[in-house]
């Protein structure tokens, strides 16, 4: 009997069965060549008493964020002063040529939270003291990442009482300090890979790239971006099981962590207009929006000026060395929007161009999700919508790259197209860290460092262009072939269209299937 072809595989597959990544892979195929090759078509799969795809995703997990905290543990590193004193070792741009710079030490002082009577939002503190630039200060983070920190600086206050009796090991506070962090930060990537593998039940191979991403390597204990996207994989996952009530609460857990999470709810907007759904998104927005008001009333109420400081610096914060606008005005001499600014004054135009070129993303990815042949599926509107933001908007942290990586593997699951991606976004920090030491130091001139940038900018719009075919052309999309409509959409999922559309393109393609049917 001939063996089937792809048209015919995907037609048979049902819904209880695996897809197989050394099967329908080329890098997975690759990878699984030293230990024996591709599983074997007549393999029992999913019977051992332990291992499963999931455990198999955490492990890589853990084993790439230990390798991400051996990254940053020199610059926890420390030594004695002429007085015998323990001071951190950051002498001669260590956090940068040995590039293990994180925001977290240097925050565990700034933010005041090494003293004992600090509180977020209500204690403050002068910058530039006896200066025309003088500020009063507060913490500087949305509510929940500001009292992530408080916590984890009392821990540390509690665990040195411990140590000096002997109990448990010493060091540094801040250095204390940031394992405890990188603690809590390593468990919602851990969450993250899980919720990302349960969302595609039928691929959670998949999350295997979000537990080994090379972002992750870089940047996992870079800031505190793993919170948020813990919150906002679980609210997929959540929405993905029909549980729009919980998507909404994770969601807005989310948006008091980093405000990111409130960009999903777009994406859905525009999915449930189409498919007739309203009711369940707007269970979903107002739980978002109810659980970010609990959170943040009683800290607007109480302490209006430390609440305050997050949005007060997200409005006044010039461009950043990663935005695609500091990029023009390096290579062109540009002065910006607003010209020369003085220290502290709002880029008024940059913040009105920026948020003007996303609202006009959003319009487009509004369009595309309305009135593509095929209602595309929610990981592909939510990736193009960050994507977006990041690309537009006047700021792009390193980190933020991490916001992409659970909606990439969910949108794009190409492992080839995702890994090249990944180790040239997570190749940008070598040359920014060189930048950053200054070329009296040796340091790398701006014009490299910003030549990466560029070229990490193309590839995301690459990926953009890229998700946008597959929404147009659904017999390109992996997900689709393999006969599922939209596993993450929940009450989207095999939902017929209420807003009429172009006519649809076959989904079953040639081209982008193995030969092989997937097992279950």
């Amino acid at each position: 009997m001939p063996e089937p072809t792809a048209k015919e595989t995907a037609l048979t597959l049902t819904p209880e069965q695996r897809v197989i990544p050394s099967w329908n892979d080329p890098l997975a195929a690759a990878v699984t060549r030293p230990i024996g090759g591709p599983l074997g078509e007549h393999a029992v799969v999913g019977k051992h008493w332990f291992w499963s795809p999931v455990r198999v995703g955490l492990l890589l997990a853990v084993m790439a964020l230990v390798a991400s905290w051996f990254g940053k543990a020199s610059c926890i590193q420390q030594y004695q002063d002429d007085q015998g004193v323990s001071q951190l070792d950051w002498r001669s741009g260590r956090p940068f040529v040995a590039m293990c710079y994180t925001d977290i030490v240097p925050l565990y002082s700034a933010e005041r939270l090494n003293n004992p009577d600090t509180f977020p939002y209500r204690t403050s503190w002068t910058d530039n003291a006896g200066t025309p630039e003088a500020q009063t200060r507060y913490m500087e983070y949305p509510v929940l990442t500001g009292m992530f920190q408080w916590v984890n600086a009392k821990i540390t206050h509690a665990w040195l009482k411990v140590a000096e009796s002997g109990w448990l090991p010493s060091a540094l506070p801040v250095a204390v300090y940031f394992d405890i962090t990188a603690v809590w930060l390593a468990l919602a990537w851990l969450i993250t890979v899980w919720a990302v593998a349960r969302t595609h039940r039928r691929r959670p191979w998949d999350a295997a790239l979000v537990a080994i991403s090379p972002i992750v390597l870089v940047h996992a204990f870079t800031n505190f971006d793993t919170l948020a996207a813990a919150f906002a994989a679980t609210g997929l996952l959540a929405w993905s099981r029909k549980k729009p009530a919980l998507a909404g609460l994770l969601l807005g857990l989310g948006a008091a962590t980093k405000l990111y999470p409130l960009l999903l709810l777009g994406a859905l907007l525009v999915l449930c207009l189409r498919a007739g759904k309203m009711r369940a998104w707007g269970t979903t927005a107002a739980t978002t929006v109810g659980t970010f008001l609990v959170i943040n009333l009683p800290f607007a109420l109480l302490t209006p000026d430390g609440w305050q400081e997050f949005y007060r610096l997200n409005t006044t914060r010039p461009m950043d060395p990663d935005s695609l606008y500091n990029v023009v005005s390096f290579f062109s001499g540009w002065t910006g929007f607003d010209g020369v600014l003085a220290r502290g004054e709002t880029p008024m135009w940059l913040n009105f161009v920026s948020g003007t070129l996303f609202l006009a993303c959003c319009a487009g990815i509004a369009y595309v999700g309305l009135k593509a042949p095929m209602r595309p599926r929610l990981p592909q509107l939510c990736f193009l919508v960050v994507a977006a933001f990041l690309l537009t908007n006047k700021v792009w942290s390193p980190q933020y790259s991490l916001w992409l990586v659970p909606l990439a593997v969910l949108a794009i699951p190409r492992w080839r197209v995702l890994l090249a991606w990944m180790v040239l976004d997570a190749l940008v920090w070598a040359p920014r860290m060189f930048y950053y030491l200054g070329a009296d130091h040796r340091g790398l001139p701006q014009g490299w460092f910003l030549g990466t940038v560029v070229v990490r900018d193309l590839a995301v719009v690459g990926l953009c262009m890229l998700v946008i075919r597959e929404i147009y052309r659904p017999g390109t999309d992996l997900v689709r072939l393999a006969g599922d409509d939209d596993p993450a959409g929940g009450f989207l999922d095999g939902a017929p269209d209420k807003v009429p559309a172009a006519p649809r393109e076959p989904v079953l393609s040639s081209n982008t299937a193995g030969p092989r049917p997937s097992v279950p």
